[in-house]
């Protein structure tokens, strides 16, 4: 998963996507349901960190992998979608074949 661009950006989207089931899931729950609000606080710090690490995967990706823009839009809105990135990671792995590895 580490050998190339496509398999490191793929690596950051599931933390991306994880940290945003997490904050979505477990720490906004705790905040509303059990007046929690330092689970969302520190959970929204990690997924905030995650999703900046992320954006910049997205603008490597489309450099080194050459990526067309609707694969950026995509990769986009993957993010803020629960369980999108997921389903970005199932994509990933089958157009992998056409990507130059780098």
């Amino acid at each position: 998963m580490f050998k190339n661009a496509l398999g490191r950006f793929r690596l950051v989207g599931l933390l991306d996507g994880s940290s945003l089931l997490l904050l979505v899931f477990i720490a906004m729950p705790l905040k509303y349901f059990f007046n929690f609000p330092e689970a969302v606080r520190v959970m929204g710090s990690i997924h905030g960190f995650i999703f900046l690490i992320y954006s910049l995967g997205v603008v490597y990706a489309v450099i080194a992998v050459k990526w067309p823009f609707r694969y950026t839009i995509g990769a986009f809105l993957a993010a803020v979608i629960p369980f999108g990135n997921f389903i970005l990671d199932g994509r990933l792995k089958k157009l992998k074949a056409n990507f130059v590895n780098h």
